[in-house]
C-alpha cells in the first residue's frame, strides 16, 4: 500500500462515510485541529514521569477517537465514538493531579519546564479544537457533544498535567503582571 494516493490533490478527502468533502470543510477543519492536538502530545512524551506519560497515552488514544468521530457524520453503534465514560477517565486524571498540587490561587503564565510548556502549548490548540468543533455542531446536526465536552475537559487535563510537571521539575508558577 503506498501512501499517496492522488485522490486530495483537487482539495477533496474522504470521511469514513467515503463521502467526498472539501478539505476546507468545517468538519475536517474539526478533527484536523484535534489531530494537531494529538501530535503536540505526541511531542510532549516522554516527559520523565511514568504516570503522566501513561495519561498523555490514554488520551492520545482518545483523540484518535475524537478524529474518527469527527470523520464519521453518520455513526454506526459499533463506529468509534467518545462516551461519558471517556470523559470520566480525564477527569479523575486532574483529581489525582490535583491531589499533588498547591491550590490554584490566580492566573498563570504558561510556561515552565519543557514538558510543562508543551503541555501547555498542547491545552492551547486543544481551545482552538474546542472551539472548532463547536462551530461545526452550530452548522451541522448529529455531532456527539460528549466528544466537545471531551475537548473542553482535556484542555483543563492539559493544564493540570503542566501544572504537575513543572511542580514535579520545581518550576514556580508565575502570575501575570496587570
Amino acid at each position: 500500500m503506498t501512501i499517496y494516493t492522488g485522490r486530495g490533490d483537487q482539495g477533496q478527502t474522504d470521511l469514513r462515510t467515503m463521502d467526498r468533502v472539501s478539505k476546507d470543510s468545517r468538519r475536517i477543519e474539526a478533527y484536523g485541529t484535534v489531530d494537531e492536538v494529538n501530535a503536540l502530545v505526541g511531542v510532549v512524551r516522554p516527559t520523565g514521569h511514568d504516570d503522566i506519560d501513561d495519561d498523555l497515552r490514554t488520551v492520545q488514544n482518545h483523540l484518535h477517537i475524537v478524529q474518527a468521530d469527527f470523520a464519521n457524520p453518520s455513526p454506526d453503534e459499533d463506529d468509534p465514538q467518545i462516551t461519558e465514560a471517556h470523559v470520566e477517565e480525564i477527569e479523575a486524571m486532574i483529581d489525582e493531579a490535583d491531589e499533588e498540587l498547591d491550590q490554584l490561587e490566580s492566573f498563570i503564565l504558561p510556561s515552565g519546564s519543557e514538558p510543562g510548556a508543551k503541555l501547555h502549548h498542547a491545552r492551547a490548540v486543544c481551545r482552538r479544537a474546542e472551539r472548532r468543533c463547536v462551530s461545526l455542531a452550530a452548522e451541522e446536526a448529529g455531532v456527539n457533544e460528549t466528544a466537545i465536552i471531551y475537548l473542553n475537559r482535556l484542555s483543563d487535563t492539559l493544564f493540570t498535567l503542566a501544572r504537575l510537571v513543572n511542580k514535579r521539575e520545581g518550576v514556580r508558577e508565575e502570575s501575570p503582571e496587570y
